[in-house]
């Protein structure tokens, strides 16, 4: 299916679907902020695909619960996450794909961490209802509120190294455009496809 026909059905029921699995998956990201600042992990899990994979070898709700249970309780305190600009991208009725900005703020002990981040995430709908089959956490940076996310290794958590994030090289376009010389022409290239817009950004 093109990315047009996705953009535009020919039925008002495929245009009624896709509108209301857009907010469906808009309100999936929002439970998550909420439940994961909440503490309540069935809330949290709930939010997942049934056979979740969790690391190389394990996968469920129950297992991602004992790992939520084990990160949350042995790194952090208070939590709050933020999120905006959630660009979502259908690929058929079942399926599709988003990018995420959230900042997060973390209490460690006596440091008060802030991130900035964005999540990439895949989504599917089983049984009519959509949930995460993917979460991809990708960092600008994570450092004390009293710190300065300039400079190298802006990944600062205090119970581990200094550490670069993956952010905004992970985008192929912010090394093209550092590269590139300005060249004076400034001709705009055709417009990226409708419903395509993360695709031709990165492919997922």
């Amino acid at each position: 299916m093109e990315p047009s026909e996705r953009e535009h059905p020919d039925t008002t029921e495929d245009r009624l679907d896709r509108l209301e699995s857009t907010e469906a998956i808009r309100r999936l990201a929002a439970k998550y902020a909420l439940a994961i600042d909440t503490r309540s992990l069935d809330h949290l899990v709930s939010c997942f695909a049934p056979d979740v994979q969790v690391g190389a070898d394990r996968a469920g709700r129950a297992a991602l619960k004992e790992w939520f249970d084990a990160t949350l309780r042995d790194r952090f305190g208070q939590t709050a996450h933020i999120i905006a600009n959630h660009l979502i991208e259908l690929d058929d009725p079942h399926h599709a794909h988003g990018v995420l900005y959230c900042r997060a703020e973390h209490e460690m002990g006596d440091d008060f961490v802030v991130v900035q981040m964005q999540y990439w995430d895949t989504y599917e709908r089983l049984d009519g209802r959509w949930y995460f089959r993917r979460r991809l956490p990708l960092f600008w940076y994570a450092v004390d509120q009293d710190d300065r996310p300039v400079g190298p290794a802006k990944i600062r958590w205090p119970d581990r190294p200094p550490a670069e994030g993956p952010l905004p090289e992970f985008w192929p376009t912010w090394q093209q455009f550092w590269t590139a010389e300005p060249s004076g022409d400034w001709t705009v290239g055709a417009l990226p496809p409708e419903g395509a817009f993360l695709r031709t950004l990165r492919p997922f």
